[in-house]
């Protein structure tokens, strides 16, 4: 019985050892699990290539941290680069998750380059990126507030954000049916702080900075209207963000 017993403790020891070497790896492979899954679903909900250089989920503390991602236009525009992200830094209140609430304490976001592509036959990526989205009626507070339809995409009330910090880099234009119309618009927008987004409305002031920034670049990408005689930065800016 005591040969018996040493055996069963020592297999029992490695059984043990080798289950917590096990479970050691899968909370350092944590953060490439997560990495994966996004990328797997950015690709899933776009059609476009995407790399994430880091992604970290903070284990002891509320923190979500994304560096480098890079996702890349379909063959139709050329394979080319259409938006790089250098930084996502997000700190939020743990106790409102729990509640099913989303509140950011800060939110640092870098926008390094966006890449607006015309095809060979004529489509523009940014008005062709198929994805898709609920049907949904917007109500009268929808209408005022886009950000109060986040619940219908996460389940998650959108309680807002205390600290919003921005920085933009530059826009590119690529024609591939005449590559002399190619141009570049750099905006250097560093750290534009906005504290307490609770709304689109907040987020006024920079619509504002970033279109006289943009200048004249997104005009020629949108079709003109008869009923006006030109569209603005800031009109295009919000036909984007529809």
């Amino acid at each position: 019985m005591t040969g018996m017993l040493k055996w069963l403790l020592k297999w029992g020891l490695r059984a043990f050892l080798v289950a917590l070497v096990l479970v050691v790896i899968f909370f350092f492979s944590l953060d490439s699990i997560f990495k994966a899954w996004i990328e797997h679903n950015i690709r899933k909900q776009t059609g476009m290539q995407v790399e994430i250089g880091k992604f970290h989920l903070g284990l002891t503390e509320p923190v979500i941290e994304i560096k480098n991602l890079q996702i890349y236009n379909s063959p139709q525009f050329g394979g080319t680069p259409f938006i790089n992200i250098p930084e996502i830094y997000v700190e939020y209140d743990p106790v409102a998750l729990k509640n099913k609430e989303i509140h950011l304490t800060l939110l640092r976001f870098n926008l390094g380059e966006l890449d607006v592509v015309k095809s060979q036959d004529g489509l523009t990526n940014i008005f062709s990126m198929g994805v898709a989205l609920p049907a949904k009626t917007p109500s009268a507070s929808d209408t005022n507030n886009p950000l109060s339809q986040v619940k219908d995409q996460t389940g998650f009330d959108f309680k807002g954000i205390d600290c919003l910090n921005v920085s933009v880099g530059s826009f590119k234009y690529v024609d591939l049916q005449n590559q002399t119309n190619n141009r570049e618009q750099k905006l250097a927008i560093d750290n534009c702080v906005i504290t307490n987004v609770t709304s689109i409305a907040d987020l006024t002031g920079l619509g504002l900075l970033v279109g006289l920034r943009s200048g004249d670049f997104f005009k020629p990408l949108v079709e003109p209207d008869a009923s006006k005689p030109g569209q603005s930065p800031s009109d295009i800016l919000k036909m984007l963000g529809h």
